[in-house]
This record gives C-alpha cells, sequence and structure tokens, in this order.
C-alpha cells in the first residue's frame, strides 16, 4: 500500500475510534442524555467564568444561531445556565451548572486517560515524534478552517 492511502486510512480509522470510545466511555451512566456534539459545546464553554454566545459559537467554528440552538436544550437538561450581562443587557452569557461542570471535568478525564494510555506504549523519543508529526499535519488543517 503507497504511504499516502496507509496515512489516509489510518487517518479515517483513528477519528472513527475516537469518536466511538469517547461515546462509550463519556456518554454513559449520568451524562447519556446528551450526545457528544453537546459535550463538546461544554468543553467550548468550559469552566470559565460567564462568556458570551458569540465567542463560544467563534471557538467551535459554528453560527450564533446553531449554537443557540444547542444551548437551549443543554439548558433544558440542567447543564448550562443563561444569564444577562450586567454591564450591557442584550449579551446572553451562559456559564456551566453544576451538573455541566461534572460533565466537563469527566470529558477532560477521558482525554487525560486515553492520552496517558498511547503516551504509555511510546518511548520518549517516538512520543517527540508523534508530537512534530501532529503540530504539522494542525498547522496544515488550520489552513482550511
Amino acid at each position: 500500500m503507497e504511504t499516502s492511502e496507509t496515512i489516509n486510512d489510518l487517518l479515517i480509522k483513528l477519528l472513527d475510534d475516537i469518536v466511538k470510545l469517547e461515546q462509550k466511555a463519556v456518554i454513559t451512566g449520568e451524562f447519556k442524555d446528551i450526545s457528544s456534539n453537546d459535550l463538546h459545546i461544554i468543553d467550548a464553554i468550559g469552566s470559565k467564568s460567564a462568556r458570551n454566545m458569540s465567542a463560544v459559537a467563534k471557538s467551535l467554528k459554528v453560527t450564533v444561531g446553531t449554537l443557540t440552538i444547542a444551548i437551549n436544550s443543554l439548558v433544558k437538561k440542567g447543564y448550562v445556565q443563561r444569564t444577562r450581562s450586567d454591564q450591557d443587557r442584550r449579551v446572553v452569557l451562559i456559564t456551566l451548572s453544576e451538573k455541566g461542570e461534572k460533565a466537563f471535568a469527566h470529558h477532560q478525564r477521558f482525554h487525560k486517560e486515553m492520552v496517558e494510555g498511547v503516551l504509555d506504549k511510546l518511548s520518549q523519543n517516538e512520543a517527540d515524534m508523534l508530537v512534530s508529526a501532529l503540530k504539522s499535519i494542525s498547522a496544515f488543517l488550520s489552513q482550511y478552517h
């Protein structure tokens, strides 16, 4: 098999495996009422101070309208809280609720354990090469969005 075909196949398999792993490991138990897409929105809000909808939409590369639909659902499910800015009542701020903070921490743990599991299988030299390769791939892909 040609190198480019091998890389293509591996990237597709890796992305698919990570999505499946994430759904199996994270979207379970007390978080079974949200999707992995919801979880990435929770991640984008983060456990920081209140963020405005535009900033979160920009970080997710979606429109504010698209984000609003998802936030409405997450508010109903108790993961996100909406408030108005004290400085400008037109500005809607979003924060994670206690339940949202738990989901955020759960998702962060999943990613940490996944990365640690990968690193356990690699020598320091291999880990350094992987970081270098991933940085190059990331830089290349960021040109397209």
